[in-house]
Parts: C-alpha cells; structure tokens; sequence
C-alpha cells in the first residue's frame, strides 16, 4: 500500500468510528493480534517439541534396529566360518585319507607288479636253460627223441 491509501483508510476510519474510540480500537487491534501471534508461536514450540521427542524416539528405534541388525549379521557371519570351517577341516581329513588309501593300492600294486615281473623272468631264465641243453632235452630233464 502506499502512502496515499493509508491515509485514505485512515480518514475513513476516523469517520465511522469517531476521534474517541478510535485509540481504543487501536489498541484492542493490537492486543488482538499479540495474542495471535503468541497463540501461533506457542503451537509452532508445541509442534517443535512434540516432533522432537518424536524424532528423538524414531532415531533410537532406529539406532536400536541397526544394533541389532548388525549383531545378528555378525552372529551368521560367525556361524559361516564355523560351518566353512569345519567343512574345510573334514575334506581335507577325507583327502588325506583317501591319498593313504590310494597310496597302499598303489604300493601294493607295485609290490605284486614287481613279484610278477621277478617271476617272468625266473621263467624266462628257466626257458633259456632248457633251450641251452639242447632241443631233445626238456625242462624235466627226460630225453625225448626226434626222427627225422
């Protein structure tokens, strides 16, 4: 508004009212709207306040939450590495078993590969001393005779 509609408003009120009640209106104006404004302000604090508990609470419900989410979180974490662990632990005892085992099989293996091998040559020695007596002499020793 600008200065000449002030003054307007203000004859105008001069007018209805009268140069008497006019301070009266005023000041009953302005406690009016004091009041309002302290009535205003007192909500905006009760708002304030009544939200700040409630932020308050929610931050220790979630703070609370986040505890135990990352306690219960650490308790499976543990519990997997147990777990991991132990199945670790069993394969490799599984393993080593099953390598002696395989390693016995194999040595016993080798023993009856050797034997078999020392026995083929016995014969073959055993053959060669019969070739070497002759062809009419056979590895009993017995003559037997040939016609040609």
């Amino acid at each position: 508004m600008s200065g000449p509609e002030i003054f307007v408003i203000i004859i105008v009120a001069l007018l209805l009212f009268g140069a008497e009640k006019l301070p009266d209106i005023a000041k009953t104006l302005g406690k009016g709207m004091r009041d309002f404004k302290k009535a205003t302000d007192d909500i905006k604090r009760e708002l304030e306040t009544s939200t700040a508990d409630i932020r308050r609470d929610m931050n220790e419900v979630s703070d609370s939450i986040k505890k135990d989410v990352t306690d219960f979180s650490d308790k499976i974490n543990r519990d997997v590495n147990e777990v991991s662990d132990s199945i670790s632990n069993d394969m490799n005892n599984i393993t080593s078993e099953v390598k002696k085992e395989v390693d016995d099989v194999a040595g016993t293996i080798q023993s009856d590969a050797n034997e078999v091998a020392d026995n083929l040559k016995k014969g073959a020695q055993d053959t060669q001393q019969t070739i070497n007596y002759g062809n009419d002499v056979v590895s009993d020793g017995n003559y037997r005779g040939y016609t040609d």
